[in-house]
């Protein structure tokens, strides 16, 4: 009985410690004495450290497969910064996945030399990429104490076995460059429990050691072997083991990370300190220091970390390494550990919003060439010059933001909702000077060049800015001409391809009975103009919008006179600049890419020609969207009521149940300029009654040329040839006659009452 009790108690004490590391020995040998189970687990140790010593020198000295291409590398292809610039070759923006400056060995000071190699590598210039004498205080750190839970839950896969058992650090420059460059899917693949390797052997370790540290055991074996074939390719590439150490050194100070985006000792010292690294001397001893420091572990090193104690004291560790190694005088040393750790504040600076122009350069980019894409200028391989003008993006941006707080201020729920966008394109060629795929802050967050760019990628009805493409096709038939009379009376048609009728009724709700065609498209009479369409047919209409460069398909009936076919806005504005400048070409936003290695590409493809247009239709639909702006019943007045001080042509847009407002207006000839704008929540709900493009849109437009020419940012604006403006003069002397005429008949008639 005493013999059962002992047994039961044993085993009880035994299960209540079974977390404790203690007893895991005890555990997995039974009822073994401890001195069996020190022997088993010394056997198993054994048996283990000899296997991978075996398959380690089997892999370092013999296997030379799957090796990376060092083309790269030889030819310093780091990922760097891309840019894109404006039309003047100022940047736009800064593009990265890793915000990096390279740097040449002969770049790199010597005080930051010295920095590095006494806190990196001391042994570096003498080694062969792999220091053998950090191996013993490698193995002297083994956590035994994991490594001894590992064996006595051999299979199970629970944290005990996923802990840790070898240490980290202890690694090269050779070998951290290695990891970096070569091995990043290795890295990234290794800290988890899904053994990443299927030999027999990394399956039987891993049901011992467990996953994890079967990764990074394999991962480290597999840096060794590289580290050491790249140094003897590299000493053959540089005829010297000297000069191969010093390329290494330099790539591995442009790429190594150092905290807050910033990649290299060039950016850190720009990004910390804010002065160039090759100014740093013997002075900045401590700076050197703080920057080699942080290559330890930037998150808890940088120079501003939140911990100032803990950056203090790397600091001046590394600050001591440098003195022991001779680097620096132990007086230097103490000196440049008094000093306090000073980096620069850092400020954002002013930056425009491009999000829609960077989605465009990047759609751009994969129609010129197959082989680029968001990638190479993301790496820094190749750098873009477009045809944006900064100052131009601005005004954009600002006239848009003012618009939409404008209506904010009237609709107040509307707040932070409601969207919009603009584009301006140069009238000769079609290049984009601004683009604003909308507005910089969007449900409190701000834009991205990842983002829905309005421009380019939302179809949306046109509205009325679609009548002046269906009355320039009634110009081109020789029928109809601006003093042409057209009935605006009640009408019904078939709005869709299933037959279904509506009565066509005007947004002020009333008719004008026979007006001229001059009159109707400046008062975008709705009822007049699918008359028109009707006249000439739909197909007509179809053509001339592509001949005006719409890709867009469109619907084949009649509704398409209204603005009920969809299109995009850079679609919409290029059909204005033809219809101003009388040239066709597709709208373009890249000047040209030049290429890392000095090769230049130039867009030649935006050549443009002029617009197929017969007579004198060209001229009649010019001037009649002059009329729009001139004439006081002309929905575009405000324009010249308010004193614009150059000539513009345009026309508003308004679509059904008040869910776009659009204005689409232009300078005259290929000196000019195209604004376009649209206004509208994404959802497609209503903007509220009376809220037109001539009130939402308008004042966009406005405030953007004004802007414009104001700031000289282009040419003076050209004058509408003079023969034009007293045609539009004479007819609004027509109406002020008959409106007088008028007048005195009805005041004649009512003094006869």
């Amino acid at each position: 009985m005493l013999r059962l009790k002992l047994e039961r108690d044993t085993h009880l004490k035994l299960v209540r410690n079974h977390h404790n590391g203690v007893h895991h020995a005890f555990l997995l040998f039974g009822t073994l004495s401890w001195k069996h189970a020190v022997v088993c687990f010394l056997v198993c140790t054994t048996i283990i450290v000899t296997t991978l010593v075996a398959v380690g020198i089997h892999s370092i000295c013999y296997d030379r497969t799957n090796l990376p291409d060092l083309q790269a590398f030889n030819r310093f292809d780091i990922p760097i910064i891309g840019h894109i610039y404006d039309v003047n070759s100022r940047p736009l923006i800064a593009m990265a996945s890793e915000c990096r400056q390279i740097i040449r060995y002969e770049d790199i000071p010597p005080i930051v030399r010295d920095a590095i190699i006494a806190a990196e590598d001391k042994n570096f210039f003498s080694h062969n990429g792999v220091d053998y004498s950090g191996f013993t205080r490698a193995l002297c750190k083994i956590r035994i104490k994991n490594l001894m839970g590992c064996l006595t839950q051999m299979g199970q896969r629970d944290e005990v076995n996923s802990a840790d058992i070898f240490p980290q650090g202890g690694s090269t420059i050779t070998q951290q460059l290695v990891r970096g460059y070569f091995l990043k899917t290795m890295m990234a693949q290794e800290n988890n429990d899904q053994l990443r390797h299927n030999q027999a052997l990394a399956r039987a370790l891993s049901y011992v050691l467990g996953a994890r540290t079967v990764n990074m055991m394999f991962r480290k074996l597999e840096e060794i072997r590289i580290s050491l074939w790249l140094e003897e390719e590299m000493q053959a590439r540089f005829g010297s083991k000297r000069r191969a150490k010093e390329e290494i050194l330099a790539r591995y100070a442009s790429l190594i990370y150092l905290g807050n985006g910033q990649y290299g000792f060039a950016r850190g010292a720009e990004y910390y300190f804010g002065r160039p690294l090759a100014t740093f001397t013997a002075e900045d001893a401590d700076k050197a220091a703080l920057l080699a420091g942080a290559v330890k572990s930037a998150r808890y090193y940088r120079p501003n970390a939140s911990q100032f104690q803990r950056v203090l004291q790397r600091r001046n560790q590394v600050l001591a390494l440098m003195a022991a190694r001779g680097f620096i005088s132990p007086v230097q040393a103490i000196g440049a550990g008094q000093r306090p750790i000073e980096t620069v504040m850092q400020r954002k600076d002013k930056t425009i919003a491009v999000s829609a122009v960077v989605d465009n350069v990047l759609e751009e980019l994969k129609g010129l060439r197959a082989d680029l894409n968001e990638n190479d200028l993301l790496q820094g391989h190749i750098q873009i010059y477009s045809t944006v003008d900064t100052r131009m993006q601005e005004i954009s941006n600002q006239a848009l933001e003012h618009g939409l707080l404008m209506y904010e201020n009237r609709h107040s729920g509307a707040k932070g909702l409601i969207q919009g966008s603009v584009v301006v394109l140069r009238n000769s060629d079609a290049s984009i000077l601004a683009e604003t795929g909308g507005r910089q802050f969007y449900k409190g967050r701000s834009s991205v060049y990842s983002d829905f760019n309005r421009v380019t990628n939302s179809l949306r009805q046109p509205g009325s800015t679609m009548k002046p493409i269906v009355y320039l096709a009634a110009f081109q038939t020789g029928i109809f001409n601006l003093e042409s009379m057209v009935p605006d009376v009640p009408i019904i048609v078939s709005m869709d391809e299933w037959q279904n009728a509506k009565w066509i009724s005007n947004c002020d709700g009333k008719f004008k009975g026979i007006i001229t065609l001059r009159m109707a498209l400046a008062q975008s009479r709705n009822a007049a103009v699918i008359w028109v369409a009707e006249q000439i047919g739909i197909a007509s209409i179809l053509k001339t919008a592509r001949t005006l460069g719409i890709q867009t398909l469109l619907h084949s009936y009649v509704s398409t006179a209204l603005g009920a076919s969809e299109m995009n806005l850079l679609e919409l504005a290029n059909a204005y600049r033809t219809i101003a400048s009388g040239t066709l070409t597709q709208p373009y936003v890249i000047r040209k890419i030049v290429f890392d290695s000095g090769e230049v590409i130039a867009e030649s493809r935006h050549e443009s020609s002029p617009v197929d247009v017969g007579g004198d239709a060209l001229s009649l639909i010019q001037e009649g969207l002059r009329g729009v702006v001139r004439m006081p019943s002309g929905t575009a007045h405000d324009l010249d009521s308010r004193g614009l001080p150059f000539a513009v042509m345009g026309k508003t847009g308004t679509t059904n149940e008040f869910r776009d407002a659009l204005f689409v207006g232009s300078t005259y000839g290929t000196e000019g300029i195209t604004v376009a704008v649209r206004v509208g929540f994404d959802d497609n709900c209503t903007l509220g009654a009376k809220e037109t493009g001539g009130r939402i849109a308008l004042p966009i437009f406005r405030e953007i040329m004004l802007n414009a020419y104001n700031e000289k940012l282009i040419e003076p604006a050209p004058r509408f040839p003079v023969e034009m403006e007293q045609r539009i003069n004479d007819h609004m002397n027509d109406v002020s006659v008959r409106i007088k005429t008028l007048t005195q008949e009805v005041l004649h008639k009512m003094d006869t009452w």
